[in-house]
């Protein structure tokens, strides 16, 4: 390791995550999710890894391009969709399936391409942000095949609240999808992670909706080892965290109660004690709206940030009888420290903080 910060990722544990979660729904095919560089564990690395999930899914063509040009062979799905006719003859060259999701992109695929395409029809069952509703399914899936640039025509939904499995806006979602997935001859894909960890109902997709095609699951945040549901630990649910993110111990020092920490002096020592500086700041992904207390694992025991987080290092209290040396390496998140319980420091997600690892120090693979 060098000076700064480190993600590790430990390609091994997508394994494990990946046959937990298949485990739950054990006659799906998987959609691996590997968008925003694989949340910010390596796009690449994730899929050369990956050799046994069924296709990929990215948000945009760029990434699959990406995936192409590194040799990777499976299925890719692009979420988004596109957003011209030449990247509708792109994704056909790059041989990818398409989420078709407004009247606009439909009418493009009248366009002539070199291979037709599968694309999935995306209905909106009340999250509000993408698709068709319901009622305008019908129509939709006879204008796609209609057309000569479509080979396959598949149904997505996407479940706004399944990170609360007591909302009851996931039952009306569910219901609202059956209605158009009832009969549909091709495949469905419903599941993302905390779809298929909280209801039972994707276990047995086919029969519940009526479908006659293949069922696909979209493994995303749970596939890294982090829970989809606040308040727990992907530990509670059996799976382990890929990335631990930490970095080395530069300089500590004594300070004196009264002494400011940082940028703008915010941070008022309220004791003599020892201070240490750790090389990550936000330059790195670690969040300046972390608070004071966030805490940081060093030599076994939690150490509690201090002061505004700058661009490179951040400060902590070492306590005034400390030991730590200059060298040691601090846990930022990881095994020990689950990136669930660091995020609520910062007001923010689990998935902000690993997308947001900028890895200036290149990322350490290991299996």
């Amino acid at each position: 390791m060098s000076f700064g910060a480190r993600a590790l990722i430990r390609l091994g544990a997508l394994d494990h995550n990946l046959d937990v979660l298949q485990s739950t729904v054990p006659d799906a095919r998987a959609m691996a999710v590997i968008k925003a560089n694989a949340y910010g564990h390596g796009m690449i690395a994730v899929a050369r890894h990956l050799e046994k999930v069924d296709s990929f899914a990215v948000a945009r063509l760029s990434e699959a391009v990406q995936l192409r040009e590194e040799g990777i062979t499976q299925p890719i799905v692009l979420l988004s969709g596109v957003r011209s006719r030449q990247e509708l003859r792109d994704s056909s060259e790059y041989r990818c399936e398409i989420v078709a999701h407004c009247p606009e992109q439909i009418d493009m695929l009248d366009t002539e391409v070199a291979r037709p395409l599968t694309v999935w029809l995306k209905i909106d069952t009340g999250m509000n942000r993408l698709g068709f509703r319901p009622e305008e399914s019908g129509p939709r899936i006879d204008q796609l095949r209609s057309l000569q640039s479509v080979g396959e025509v598949r149904l997505m939904t996407h479940i706004a609240s399944a990170d609360n499995p007591a909302n009851p806006s996931t039952a009306e979602q569910l219901d609202a999808f059956r209605t158009v997935a009832d009969g549909f001859d091709g495949a469905v894909s419903i599941a993302n992670s905390p779809t298929m960890l909280g209801f039972p109902e994707i276990q047995t997709a086919a029969a519940d909706f009526g479908f006659k095609g293949e069922h696909w699951i979209r493994p995303g945040i749970a596939m890294y080892g982090i829970s989809p549901y606040p308040g727990r630990t992907g530990a509670e649910l059996g799976l382990k965290p890929v990335m631990r993110f930490d970095a080395t111990l530069i300089a500590k020092k004594p300070i004196s109660a009264g002494s400011r920490v940082g940028y703008t002096g915010r941070y008022i020592s309220d004791k003599d004690t020892t201070l240490g500086i750790i090389a990550a700041g936000y330059g790195d992904g670690y969040s300046r709206h972390f608070r004071d207390g966030t805490p940081v694992l060093l030599n076994g025991r939690a150490v509690p940030l201090i002061g505004n987080v700058s661009m490179d290092m951040l400060a902590v209290d070492l306590g005034q009888d400390a030991t730590d040396r200059v060298g040691d390496l601090a846990l930022l998140w990881g095994d020990e420290l689950p990136v669930e319980e660091v995020a609520p420091w910062a007001d923010t997600i689990p998935y902000e903080l690993v997308c947001g690892v900028s890895n200036r120090e290149a990322s350490e693979v290991v299996s």
